[in-house]
């Protein structure tokens, strides 16, 4: 059977499993139960869900396994500096995020800081989110606001000593942070930079496909080229075109990877990227999804595994 059939016959399989998600996934995406004139039904708030898709949002900060609430935290990141846990970022007042000002929701997304100003450990990817634009963050609050509070207390993170003394992550990040909103390339077309902002900042996807050193931080000058110690200690695929890589995949393979789960060879992406598509990319516009294509397309090839 030729490829593009067995894809089609594989993509038409994968979409009939999902057909049970359909229902939920479509509420998820319309809740709208803040105070006021029907905020589900405006436009910020409708902006913030497709914001919330793209960042990967939902996926870490829901704890599924646990039977968690959407968005009420709880679920474990294991790494070699020990689990982390995801926090509450609904919007309840006291354990989640809804005494935040507008201000304060910026600082964490842009200079990774807390209200009270401590630093945040980096399994928060403010790293890659202090690229998102200022619109994209206050529609991602307009969003998150919208939704019910759910009042499940915060787990604190299980930290192997050194790295549980929350007073040497200033020193982290004078080292390997530098806050700073995206800037377009104007050399580059308008498609190439939507890529290079979802992949780079929103969807940060360097965060997991990027090896990192002794202390955590991401490997600049080998974005992308794979991880050996992903999340959960998996490894994480290179994404950059060289050669056992993305060398052999088209742009069209990449969209069909990232939007159905399946590979150019009909294998089907599972585990921690299976969610990435389930919860995130899989509700990407066409025009995003090739975009993301086009940038993954255009870096210098790396080796990785």
């Amino acid at each position: 059977m030729p490829g593009t059939q067995l894809r089609g016959l594989l993509a038409t399989i994968f979409l009939a499993l999902l057909c049970a998600f359909s229902v939920a996934s479509i509420a998820f995406g319309q809740e709208s139960q803040a105070n006021g004139d029907d905020p589900g039904t405006s436009e910020a708030v409708q902006r913030g869900a497709y914001v919330l898709r793209a960042a990967g949002c939902y996926g870490c900060h829901t704890d599924e396994k646990g039977g968690g609430a959407p968005l009420a935290g709880g679920r474990a990141l294991k790494t070699p500096f020990g689990t982390f846990y995801s926090p509450n970022i609904t919007p309840h007042p006291e354990h989640g995020i809804g005494a935040w000002s507008d201000a304060e929701f910026h600082d964490a997304l842009r200079h990774g800081v807390t209200p009270a100003g401590d630093p945040y450990y980096p399994a928060f990817p403010y790293t890659s989110y202090t690229g998102m634009t200022d619109a994209d963050i206050r529609d991602l609050k307009a969003y998150l606001f919208a939704q019910d509070p759910v009042e499940t207390v915060n787990k604190p993170h299980e930290l192997d000593f050194p790295y549980s003394m929350r007073f040497t992550l200033g020193i982290w990040k004078t080292l390997y942070f530098e806050a700073g909103a995206f800037e377009p390339d104007p050399a580059r077309e308008a498609a190439w930079n939507r890529g290079a902002y979802l992949v780079r900042h929103l969807s940060h996807c360097g965060e997991c496909h990027s090896p990192r050193g002794s202390l955590g931080a991401v490997d600049p000058d080998r974005e992308l080229a794979g991880n050996p110690l992903g999340p959960d200690g998996g490894k994480v695929p290179n994404l950059t075109p060289a050669e056992g890589a993305l060398a052999g995949w088209s742009e069209s393979d990449i969209v069909w990877a990232i939007r159905d789960g399946l590979t150019p060879e009909g294998d089907y992406l599972s585990d921690s990227m299976g969610e990435v598509i389930e919860h995130g990319t899989s509700h990407l516009t066409a025009d995003d999804l090739s975009a993301i294509a086009i940038y993954l397309k255009s870096l210098p090839p790396l080796s990785g595994p």
